[in-house]
């Protein structure tokens, strides 16, 4: 994210001597990625950030594979994914590789008994139903429907909903998430032709500090494992920071579509890009504006990348009986195209209103067993005339 930010109170000269109000030493942490190489922030702390108590056990939390090589299009039912009290035990896991875990979380309460740290990903969260305040270290985030969440690796977290009914489509991520290098300069600012810009993005507010002492629950993800910690102070102890290493936010109703006279291809609308996948969003647009143009999208061959659609709203164009929270997976090995009549009902029309994220990732995806539980089983047969 290169973006430089900060919030509260922190020293003119990195790596020297800091201390508060009252004569008391400050805590420097580097919060970094890819060791010293890549971006990061600097934390000033009231108490050591390292302070470990008790670790208190481990659970096994590795997805369930069912399919690990897959050829069938399948559709998911994601509105079929049961709600949960606790925003961890919500997340179901349907599709996973190498590089990422695509899941579906339905999490009726916040989370504040714990804090919760992802040790091995940077997790992108769409929010699909739902309003609240994401809060970390580094300050808080409102968020609401149709925001991405964009939060790295290592960042500590709550949650909090004002909502009991919330849906969150996500991605857990092993390579970190950049805006697409295409719409930036070299040294990163995106520009003119970019469908958003930096004005767009919900950087974090609100910076919290608490100067307390005692048992703090954590909860941190690492190589499949779920691990509670309790920490000795309280992890939000932050009273200043400055960087190009934090949580940040975006609407997909800010996403400004490319709009061409004859159909685009699906990276006009990429959002997001990691080194192993990338993210699009596609939103209301004009349609293809030439007089014998085809708004449905051309078939096409998944040669290099598996294909997974999350519907958000909308009539999608190029399918048939699809609703909300639906996932679709088109599977690398076999072309895929509009459904039957798909094609033939886009002439003519001037606009679509569907609204929908795409992950296409280079590697294939395994399926988990969870994703079983929510399989139409018969999706791979609707090119059928």
């Amino acid at each position: 994210m290169p973006i430089y930010h900060k919030l509260g109170t922190f020293p003119s000269k990195r790596h020297t001597v800091t201390k508060n109000a009252n004569g008391n030493f400050l805590y420097e942490q580097l919060f970094g990625t890819e060791g010293f190489n890549n971006h990061s922030s600097l934390t000033y702390h009231i108490h050591r950030p390292t302070q470990i108590k008790e670790i208190v056990k481990s659970t096994d939390v590795s997805p369930k594979i069912a399919i690990p090589k897959n050829i069938r299009p399948m559709l998911l039912q994601g509105f079929q994914v049961p709600p949960k009290d606790d925003f961890l035990e919500s997340r179901v896991p349907v599709l996973v590789n190498g590089d990422c875990i695509i899941g579906l979380a339905a999490p009726r309460k916040s989370l504040r008994s714990y804090f919760y740290k992802n040790g091995d990903a940077d997790e992108m969260l769409f929010i699909h139903k739902g309003k609240g305040k994401l809060r970390t270290f580094m300050g808080n985030i409102e968020f609401e429907y149709g925001d991405y969440l964009i939060i790295p690796r290592g960042m500590i977290y709550q949650i909090d909903f004002e909502t009991e009914d919330n849906r969150i489509f996500y991605v857990e991520s092993y390579a970190p998430f950049f805006t697409p290098k295409r719409y930036k300069s070299s040294s990163g600012q995106l520009l003119e032709h970019s469908p958003f810009c930096e004005r767009d993005m919900k950087l974090p507010t609100e910076l919290e500090t608490f100067d307390e002492k005692g048992d703090f629950l954590m909860k941190i993800k690492k190589e499949g494992m779920l691990h509670e910690l309790v920490y000795a102070t309280h992890p939000f102890d932050v009273v200043g920071w400055d960087g190009y290493n934090f949580p940040w936010g975006f609407s997909i109703h800010n996403f400004e579509p490319i709009t061409g006279r004859v159909h685009l291809p699906p990276p006009t609308h990429q959002t997001f890009e990691t080194s192993t996948f990338v993210v699009c969003s596609f939103v209301p647009r004009m349609y293809d504006y030439h007089p014998l143009a085809v708004p449905a999208p051309y078939n096409h061959s998944n040669i290099d990348s598996d294909e997974v659609l999350y519907y958000v709203d909308g009539d999608f164009m190029s399918r048939n009986n699809i609703e909300q929270g639906h996932i679709t997976l088109h599977p690398k090995g076999i072309p895929h195209g509009p459904a039957p009549g798909a094609m033939e009902r886009s002439i003519g029309q001037k606009d679509t209103q569907e609204l929908a994220v795409m992950v296409d990732t280079f590697r294939p995806l395994m399926i988990t067993e969870e994703a079983l539980k929510i399989d139409d089983g018969k999706y791979y047969k609707t090119w059928v005339d």
